[in-house]
């Protein structure tokens, strides 16, 4: 498999920058405010914590509390994770194999990608700029062959925010039930929508071959706990995903699931505090992008914390990236670490996070940078590139 070159370009760059403009995910939450939030009896779990072994499918505790977050979902369903990130593998080396083909959605997280690829027969459906990120639903069906096994989507979409449209949600649902596809969703960003009325549904809530993936990392801003999960209502799935783990971490850390139950019974408080983080961030941006509007075209995300303007400097979004970076202290992602071996993926965007509450600094630093006399940061072209 290739360099993983999302991480590959935190690794080089995220210790020399002052302001972290492109985390994707939300604020978190301290160790001593979380456990304030602890009930009664996961507060008598963390205060006998061992550090034996755990059950390698997640302490049924953990399991159910994940399950009440969905509604046709037991915790028999639930296989639990060291982070997203193995989950993704897990599922691709378990479900794919030579012979097979898969369909995957770009741009995004790029082990969806990648592992993949490793595997088997891959076509990439890119999601389309002109029509507000939209995933055309007759192009995916006509990418389906005879011996394809699994379709990949992402939303809310990582980097765009994009959430497909029910009607659209609903035809890929039915197109893969028609094929006998599974279909495996990343639903990392789910719950953190600031317009509940377009929050999909888990995929493994209505779909019998579906694949529901979670996790704490972005919506709830816990990545330090590297706890994501699996949901399928389907057996030999669950069991060939336990299969699969048992070659990976085998089971999760014991301080990090208790924290984890905590989190998930106190989601109501900690999803509202940060979905009114990334409403108040956002229309910072907003108006960021309103006075910049010559150096910049975005559309506003419909969910997730993450976006994926477009620069319209004629230096490039490299160059803009790279000076931010060298002379300002300032992190954002150009679209080159969303390269795709499977599509073309639009090469002035670059993303932007607005999920933590250190986000205003940031923008403030960026608009000062585009203040200075450096040429490159001065009036661009709208459309240039198109």
């Amino acid at each position: 498999m290739r360099e993983f070159a999302l991480e590959a370009f935190f690794s080089r760059q995220q210790g020399d920058v002052r302001h972290q403009m492109t985390a994707s995910e939300s604020e978190t939450t301290p160790l001593a405010d979380l456990l304030r939030m602890a009930d009664e009896f996961d507060l008598r779990r963390w205060e006998a914590l061992k550090f034996g072994y755990t059950d390698p499918h997640g302490a049924l505790w953990l399991r159910d509390a994940i399950a009440a977050h969905y509604r046709r979902i037991d915790a028999q369903q639930v296989l639990c994770f060291t982070g997203a990130q193995e989950a993704i593998f897990a599922a691709m080396q378990s479900l794919l194999e030579a012979g097979d083909h898969a369909v995957v959605v770009t741009p995004g997280y790029q082990s969806a990608e990648t592992v993949p690829l490793s595997r088997c027969a891959v076509s990439g459906i890119a999601l389309d700029p002109e029509q507000g990120w939209g995933l055309d639903i007759d192009q995916l069906a006509a990418a389906i062959q005879p011996n394809t096994k699994l379709v990949s989507i992402n939303f809310p979409n990582n980097p765009t925010g994009k959430i497909l449209e029910r009607d659209r949600f609903d035809a890929l649902v039915a197109l893969c039930r028609r094929h006998g596809l599974w279909l495996f969703s990343d639903e990392v960003y789910r719950l953190i929508e600031r317009d509940p009325a377009k929050r999909l549904p888990a995929v493994a809530d209505v779909y019998e071959r579906g694949i529901s993936l979670g996790g704490l990392s972005k919506s709830f801003g816990l990545p330090g706990l590297r706890l994501g999960w699996l949901i399928s209502r389907d057996a030999d799935c669950m069991k060939a995903l336990r299969r699969a783990k048992a070659y990976l971490s085998i089971c999760n850390a014991a301080p990090c699931e208790v924290l984890a139950s905590v989190a998930l019974k106190a989601s109501d408080v900690i999803l509202s505090r940060n979905r009114r983080i990334a409403e108040q961030n956002l229309a910072h941006l907003g108006q960021f992008f309103d006075e910049h509007a010559d150096l910049f075209e975005w559309r506003p995300p419909d969910g997730a914390v993450v976006a994926f303007p477009r620069y319209l400097g004629a230096d490039g979004v490299d160059a803009f990236c790279d000076r931010l970076i060298t002379h300002h202290g300032v992190l954002l992602m150009p679209a080159r670490i969303f390269h795709s071996e499977l599509t073309a993926v639009p090469a002035e965007h670059f993303r932007i996070g607005f999920g933590r509450r250190d986000f205003v600094p940031g923008l403030a630093a960026l608009a000062a940078a585009l203040r200075t006399t450096e040429p490159s940061f001065r009036m661009g072209q709208r459309g240039l590139g198109r």
